[in-house]
């Protein structure tokens, strides 16, 4: 058991901001908590997320990055990647090297799991160049082996609007046929008002879908949910073969860390500042440890 266990590192390339929690900063703890080494790997560095009313900080370009692989491989590292993890990428080129950093890890390990979170926008706002989709629909999405866009980029990517569960598996389909093995839906729009309902689907396996009650009132938006649920689905699915289980311990802990943070909220009738909205990761601990499953998986085919 004890050289499994030292296989679990995660490279994981995705921004980094110096106040709050998303991209890098929300993904590597729960992963150290869960017993994973991570890597990170930064495409950006901001002062905060995009949400605030102002972000400064530089933008890594592909020439950064290959320089950063090049120091791995040369020192031998690359083989000790158990998984590959990847979110916002603002840069085109940057992104296109990321294909050729996949290949290179197989290559130094078969076995290397790739999780792709394809991280370009959400409710009908695109928040990444353009230049980036035909880059992930045609080179990234095929060498993935897990990808976990929400409902907007399931469209861009399919060109296909899915406004209905029907809609679902047929893009489900749509990846499957691209030969990847699972595909999560972190949230849709498609549950009764109030419920975000989040699917899941694995190549000639199961179909699932789970109900998630609306957390904080129908305006209020978290920043950094979909890089969190990406980091923890990627570790319950190394340590537990039930893929029904992963998605409930995944949507366990991330619905954990989101009421702690409307509980923080402050009171009154005032807009919520941004900072405010932070997700209160740390104090989650308990919470990503030992998700207790409050909602479970339904089974539809």
């Amino acid at each position: 058991m004890a050289a499994a266990a030292a296989a679990k590192r995660v490279l994981s390339i995705q921004s980094h901001v110096v106040h709050g929690y998303v991209g890098n900063k929300v993904a590597t703890y729960p992963l150290q908590l869960l017993g994973f080494d991570v890597d990170p790997l930064n495409s950006v560095q901001f002062s905060n997320h995009t949400g605030y009313k102002t972000f400064k900080g530089p933008v890594s370009n592909e020439k950064e990055l290959v320089t950063i692989i090049e120091g791995l491989e040369e020192n031998e590292l690359l083989g000790q990647y158990s998984h590959l993890l990847t979110g916002y990428i603002g840069n085109p080129l940057f992104l296109r090297e990321v294909g050729i950093i996949v290949q290179k890890l197989r290559k130094a390990n078969p076995k290397l799991v790739y999780v792709c979170d394809p991280v370009m926008g959400d409710n009908g706002q695109l928040y990444v160049p353009k230049e980036l989709l035909p880059i992930y629909r045609d080179e990234i999405i095929p060498l993935a082996d897990i990808i976990t866009p929400n409902q907007y980029e399931v469209e861009l990517l399919t060109g296909k609007e899915v406004r209905s569960e029907a809609a679902v598996w047929e893009a489900m389909d749509w990846f499957h046929k691209r030969q990847i093995k699972t595909v999560v839906i972190s949230s849709s729009d498609l549950g009764q008002p109030g419920v975000l309902r989040a699917f899941l689907s694995q190549l000639n396996g199961p179909r699932l879908a789970i109900d998630i009650p609306k957390q904080g009132g129908k305006d209020l938006v978290f920043t950094g949910t979909g890089d969190l649920f990406a980091s923890l689905f990627l570790a319950h699915s190394h340590t537990c073969e039930d893929v029904g289980e992963v998605f409930e311990k995944t949507i366990a802990s991330l619905q954990a860390v989101i009421k702690r943070t409307v509980a923080a909220l402050p009171r009154g009738d005032g807009p919520v500042k941004a900072c405010e909205r932070e997700l209160k990761l740390v104090q989650s601990k308990a919470e990503i440890e030992k998700p207790q499953v409050l909602l479970k998986a339904q089974r539809l085919n």
